[in-house]
């Protein structure tokens, strides 16, 4: 088990006054049986005049801001301490052939909504025919998850400012580049081409790896990863395309949805400020 200290920030500028605004919060971690959030505060400046919380359709956890006062900066802080020991995946030969887990899932509820079309993550056809290659007849089908993770890490360069969220899968596939989120949308697309369900993970990533390790791709930022479905009796495995690993204790879950449009971290309305820009920090830290 890795004990973290987590912090990230979130600093929006506005170029004129905002004069009321209202937020919608992903950033509390979730708590899961390999997961325990120790604690975990969320603050903000100005401060809130109201605040509210629940849990969306996912089971995440979701805070909402409601801000009165003219202001021409915004930031948002979560400060946490978790404990993570996330389990290894089940050997590849106890998996079921993919096409057997593709069947399950249609007639599974906690799987088949992860088969459909979302707005960041389309069923594209040329994703599923780069899929398909990691997918022959009768593979287990955690031998050809792990195959497509490790291509898509080797076959795709990790640039910033290549995409924007909104970037099409089909764009990602073509220009071979992008960052975690587009990978991440990517494999969704490509799984669910294949008819295995796949869902989208939100959370963050160790800031400096372990000695002796390579620096990880997307470190100090919010990092996203893909869950894929194993089958009945097996449930989930987390792959990390961006840097081609079973997601284990270098990663701190904030939680899942179809996309990325499910669990943005920080999403808002405001009424005014004209143009603006926003800065994000995070800090994953043993601790």
């Amino acid at each position: 088990m890795t004990r973290y200290r987590l912090r990230h920030v979130t600093t929006y500028r506005y170029a004129e006054p905002v004069d009321l605004a209202s937020h919608l919060l992903h950033l509390a971690p979730r708590a899961l049986p390999h997961q325990r959030v120790l604690a975990a505060s969320i603050t903000a400046d100005p401060a809130p005049a109201r605040t509210a919380s629940r849990r969306d359709h996912f089971g995440n956890a979701v805070g909402w801001l409601f801000l009165d006062r003219a202001h021409a900066r915004f930031e948002v802080t979560l400060a946490a301490h978790v404990d993570v020991a996330f389990p290894a995946p089940p050997p590849v030969a106890r998996t079921l052939p993919w096409e057997q887990v593709a069947a399950a899932a249609a007639v599974t509820a906690e799987a088949a909504e992860f088969l459909f079309d979302s707005p960041f993550a389309a069923v594209e056809p040329g994703a599923g025919a780069y899929a398909a290659v990691s997918f022959p007849p009768g593979r287990p089908v955690l031998a050809g998850l792990l195959e497509l993770t490790g291509r898509i890490r080797r076959d795709f360069a990790f640039r910033p400012g290549a995409t924007t969220v909104a970037t099409p899968v089909a764009r990602v596939l073509a220009q071979r580049a992008g960052v975690c989120q587009d990978f991440s949308h990517l494999m969704i697309s490509a799984l669910r081409a294949l008819g295995l369900p796949a869902r989208y993970v939100s959370g963050y990533l160790r800031t400096r790896p372990p000695p002796g390790q390579v620096a990880r791709r997307g470190a100090d930022q919010s990092h996203a990863w893909v869950g894929s479905w194993l089958g009945p009796g097996l449930g989930w495995v987390d792959l990390d395309p961006t840097n081609d690993l079973v997601v284990g204790e270098e990663h701190v879950v904030l939680g899942w949805g179809r996309d990325f449009g499910d669990v943005s971290p920080v999403r808002g309305v405001i009424l005014g400020g004209g143009e603006h820009s926003v800065a994000v920090a995070v800090d994953l830290e043993p601790g």
